[in-house]
């Protein structure tokens, strides 16, 4: 079986490094707040091109801390809009519920899955405050277009980069085109621990040291505490590590994008939808990572059926939007055809940088014996 996700295989590249990393906090006799933490943070920051990172416990409070933060700097209060894309992971709204802030949904670019300036704008009404754009499967929002409206409109604009580490466009690299962004180093992720993480990215020395507080227990300074704050941080163990794999990502996301090259050359299936590579040279992707390779079909359950009986793994992302999930009971009633219809038909393939040559024709092969089956 060719696997969606080989952790053991990815990180196994680096074992040497890993456990070297290790056994530097192991032997430091610090675990919290200390010297990895603070590198990390600086080299993450200069990956991101801002002025700051600051690590939190995962991808989650990355985003619902700096929702609170911005209320607690009093530029953003109960009841605020923030518009989202509909066909997000859930944490996208989350974050937003989380801070008494109401969610907009709207439904995507139909190409891209991500935030369609026109219908953002159409969303806007005398309530809106802020925007997240979610960078789905790795694939940029359209960022100048965005940060446009919210330049407009006076907007707050949050990315939420949990799956788009390094991504970019002409060079200005995903957490750097919003006032904050939110990242998540979740095992899986493109820039994945071995275990939870995240992070926020921001030029606003403001807003760093406010959700820094926030994450510390509200407190600035030991024992002294300006907010009612929570505990959220990134241990010094997944630092050392993630400082490992940082030196790696971009070789890694090299990898991810040949594959993708290959699949969009390869499979070339009339019935079966693939991301749109946007306008870069063939050499040139910079916009898109591919933290996944996702197709639609009206036919997605017989494909993953026969895919499965021909060894290959793939995973649903995501099977129910946010608005239909009973936690979000009262939105359940709502219509948003796009996403609905994004849901029943999308399935990702497989893509890691561990992936052989072999293993991608085997993909290739079975989606297009599929179309004849």
């Amino acid at each position: 079986m060719i696997p969606f996700l080989d952790l053991k295989a990815i990180n196994t590249q680096y074992r040497e490094e890993l456990i070297e990393a290790t056994t530097r906090v192991i032997d430091s006799g610090w675990y919290i707040h200390g010297d990895e933490v603070e590198q990390f943070e600086k080299e993450f920051a200069q990956y991101c091109q801002t002025q700051h990172c600051v690590s939190v416990a995962n991808g989650l409070d990355a985003l619902t801390l700096t929702l609170r933060a911005w209320k607690e700097l009093e530029k953003l209060k109960d009841g605020d809009e923030i518009i989202v894309p509909a066909n997000t992971y859930i944490a996208s709204i989350l974050a937003i519920t989380e801070n008494n802030l109401k969610p907009v949904l709207v439904d995507p670019d139909e190409q891209t899955y991500n935030l369609c300036p026109v219908k953002t704008a159409a969303a806007i009404t005398s309530q809106t405050k802020a925007i997240l754009a979610v960078h789905l499967y790795g694939q940029l929002a359209p960022m100048p277009e965005l940060m446009m409206l919210a330049d407009q409109y006076g907007l707050l604009v949050l990315e939420d980069s949990a799956q788009a580490h390094g991504a970019a466009i002409n060079g200005i690299k995903a957490g750097s085109w919003g006032h904050a962004s939110g990242f998540s180093f979740y095992p899986g992720k493109n820039l994945g621990a071995l275990g939870d993480a995240g992070a926020v990215t921001t030029s606003d020395d403001e807003l760093a040291n406010t959700i820094r507080a926030l994450g510390n227990y509200g407190s600035h300074k030991k024992y002294e505490n300006l907010y009612q704050g929570v505990n959220s941080r990134l241990d010094e163990m997944q630092a050392a590590l993630l400082r490992v794999k940082l030196k790696h990502l971009d070789r890694e996301t090299d990898r991810r994008r040949e594959i993708a090259l290959a699949y969009a050359k390869g499979i070339n299936q009339p019935s079966l939808t693939q991301p749109i590579l946007g306008s870069s040279t063939m050499g040139s992707l910079e916009n898109h990572v591919f933290h996944l390779y996702v197709i639609r079909t009206r036919k997605r359950n017989a494909l993953q059926k026969y895919l499965n009986e021909h060894n290959v793994q793939t995973l649903i992302h995501y099977p129910i939007p946010p608005h239909k999930q009973q936690a979000y009971g009262h939105f359940n009633e709502q219509d948003y055809p796009l996403t609905e219809s994004i849901h029943q038909q999308v399935l990702s393939l497989p893509i890691s940088p561990v992936m052989t040559d072999e293993q991608v024709d085997t993909v290739i092969t079975a989606c297009k014996r599929f179309e004849m089956h």
